[in-house]
């Protein structure tokens, strides 16, 4: 389906255990950090590829989606389903079948089946009588209700009350630290598929996109000013292109895990969640501007 490719995975969201034995550290009168301890420098070599959701990645594609919503009342198993169920349009992210001796040290830190991304689209509009996308729906306003300008609330129930003008839920998510590089390929191949849907008469053309983004931010400090870090590296480009946005912290809804403090020597950073539109026709442009970036041109 996509092409594959070959990336560097640094800093995988796993746990590395050291595996000490508690009778061998008594015995250890070496003071300094464990040698397996996780330090953020380890790299795993992994092939990647790009291809149709089917029935067994419902749980991978649920688990990416509840980063997303974190304790939000979302039925992402319904979400999930709904993604494999329109399996003409997206694509997942999962190791390549790797031949050899190469294959060992990834199967350690990877399990079989592990949906490592997931890039689609979904309905909003057509489908606003599903549960999920009913409460994705609410979700979405009551949030702008609470964090959104007046001007910015109104665009948004504006929009997602027009039944003539669908929005698409465009899904960019993927495992922290796979190269930007790879959504290039995705987005091309979600475009592609968009397209053909629209000429078989489905339901795809959308007027715009919505995306719930995922960053952190550094507040000011000091003389130095605030600084955002976007989780997946282009989806900055695309809050840049959008007709209008709005932003929340989800700081009390995280973990340590997801607070940006689990990796050795990070700065306390806030996560944050920012609500964007952007019109449909413009996705092309996007794609050419994240090739132009993750390419350094």
């Amino acid at each position: 389906m996509s092409a594959n490719k070959r990336k560097n995975l640094n800093a995988m969201e796993e746990d590395l255990e050291s595996g000490s034995d508690s009778e061998t550290s008594s015995d250890n009168e070496d003071d300094g950090p464990h040698p397996e301890a996780y330090t953020g420098n380890e790299e795993v070599q992994i092939d990647f590829e790009g291809r149709s959701p089917t029935d067994p990645d419902c749980h991978g594609i649920s688990q990416l989606l509840q980063r997303v919503f974190l304790k939000a009342h979302i039925n992402t198993m319904q979400m999930a389903d709904m993604i494999i169920a329109q399996n003409f349009v997206g694509s997942v992210i999962c190791q390549c079948e790797a031949d050899g001796m190469e294959s060992d040290a990834d199967d350690d830190m990877c399990e079989d089946g592990t949906i490592f991304g997931i890039t689609t689209a979904l309905n909003i509009t057509a489908k606003k009588d599903v549960p999920c996308v009913e409460q994705f729906r609410s979700f979405i306003v009551q949030k702008a209700e609470k964090y959104a300008p007046d001007a910015v609330l109104k665009h948004f129930r504006d929009v997602l009350g027009n039944e003539a003008r669908p929005i698409g839920y465009l899904i960019n998510e993927r495992f922290i630290n796979i190269p930007a590089q790879i959504s290039v390929p995705l987005l091309e191949n979600l475009y592609k598929e968009i397209n053909a849907a629209k000429q078989k008469g489905m339901p795809f053309n959308f007027v715009y996109f919505l995306m719930v983004i995922k960053f952190y931010r550094k507040e000011a400090k000091k003389g130095k000013p605030r600084e955002d870090t976007y989780t997946n590296a282009e989806e900055e480009l695309i809050a840049e292109k959008a007709v209008n946005s709005f932003e929340y912290s989800v700081a009390d809804e995280c973990d340590m895990g997801m607070s940006g403090d689990w990796l050795e020597g990070d700065a306390t950073l806030t996560p944050f969640r920012k609500v964007v539109l952007f019109d449909a026709k413009n996705l092309p442009e996007l794609i050419f501007d994240i090739q132009k970036y993750v390419n350094g041109q």
